[in-house]
């Protein structure tokens, strides 16, 4: 099958990697696969040898790519609503030419209806008239966003055999994007009621964003700058996860958890807010550590219990790591989305 992946950014944040390593596996599985968008040398990293990537940003250049390109495709698969609407406004600048557009699929990564502002209405409208066929990263988007959906997981590499949690450093690990809606500040806050700086541990902070300064002041704040090291954007968090005892993942609206699932591939133990797609990655694991969305306190004593407990670390992430490898893989991620392919061509 021939696919082009469509994401208008010059990014590579957690949609451009879910896009990049799903046309890896499609690729891998025998597809034709083209991207545009994303930070090109990530993306061309991530994807693999396999997959053409070219870079777009900007509506009019990524409608007139998608008119060149989506007419020799059988599918269009394009994510979040800049994409959208460039296929939008794709559809006729092909008819221009005399030709037609492959069926449009989306897939939506955010838990909130298409359209925001004053141009809000009509951007969605816009933006919802060329898909055929929409998926859903977790059914926490589903139950959000406006349309019928059909919930497609994303998966992950599966990863080979890490240490033990027990035999690694005493660090837990923050890794997200340092802005308002990742919770940062509670994740700051657990760990310095959690009392573990003082018994040797380290936060590590992954990540960066509009908050860093602001997160730095408070880590200070909270007597626990000595023991916060604030590391930026990383582009080895695989080794950072293979590194940390604990994960502490804070965010309450966060649609699955793309680090979560990541850790739960490398048997990292994750300490998680009760809410979103957290829920359906953990809920029902053996030892799972879900807490009170933003309440440092429950978080903290999660964290506590844990750092206590290396046995306990072990068993938890082993039932992590199993329900990754049985569940949230990328063969099943390329099946289940070549399912929704065959129900538009």
């Amino acid at each position: 099958m021939r696919v082009l992946h469509v994401v208008d950014s010059d990014a590579f944040a957690g949609v451009e990697r879910h896009v990049a390593r799903l046309a890896r596996a499609q690729a891998a599985a025998g597809d034709r696969v083209h991207v545009l968008g994303g930070a090109v040398d990530a993306m061309r990293a991530e994807a693999g040898p396999r997959v053409a990537v070219e870079p777009v940003q900007g509506l009019r250049t990524t409608a007139r790519a998608v008119a060149r390109l989506g007419c020799t495709a059988d599918v269009v698969h394009v994510h979040m609503t800049a994409a959208e609407v460039a296929a939008s406004l794709a559809g006729p600048l092909a008819a221009l030419r005399g030709r037609r557009l492959a069926p449009v699929v989306a897939t939506r990564h955010f838990a909130r209806p298409r359209g925001s502002g004053r141009l809000g209405p009509l951007t969605a409208a816009i933006a919802r008239r060329p898909v055929r066929a929409q998926l859903a990263i977790s059914a926490y988007v589903a139950a959000h966003v406006d349309g019928a959906s059909v919930v497609v997981s994303p998966g992950v590499d599966t990863a080979g055999d890490a240490p033990p949690a027990s035999d690694r450093a005493s660090v837990v690990l923050l890794a997200q994007r340092l802005e308002a809606e990742k919770d940062g500040d509670v994740a700051l806050r657990a760990f310095a009621a959690s009392g573990l700086a003082a018994g040797g541990w380290e936060l590590h902070v992954a990540g960066d964003g509009a908050l860093r300064a602001d997160l730095e002041d408070l880590a200070m704040r909270l007597g626990i700058g000595a023991a916060t090291r604030f590391l930026g954007h990383r582009a080895d968090v695989p080794d950072l996860l293979d590194h940390a005892a604990l994960l502490l993942a804070p965010c309450r609206i966060e649609g699955l958890g793309l680090s979560v699932l990541e850790a739960m591939a490398r048997g990292l133990p994750v300490v998680a807010a009760d809410a979103g797609g957290h829920t359906e990655l953990l809920q029902g694991l053996h030892g799972a550590c879900l807490v009170a969305p933003g309440d440092p306190d429950d978080a903290a004593r999660a964290l506590r219990v844990l750092a206590a407990d290396p046995a306990a670390r072990d068993a938890y992430g082993a039932a992590e790591q199993q329900r990754q490898r049985h569940t949230f893989t990328l063969e099943n991620q390329v099946r289940h989305t070549e399912a929704v392919y065959r129900t538009v061509l």
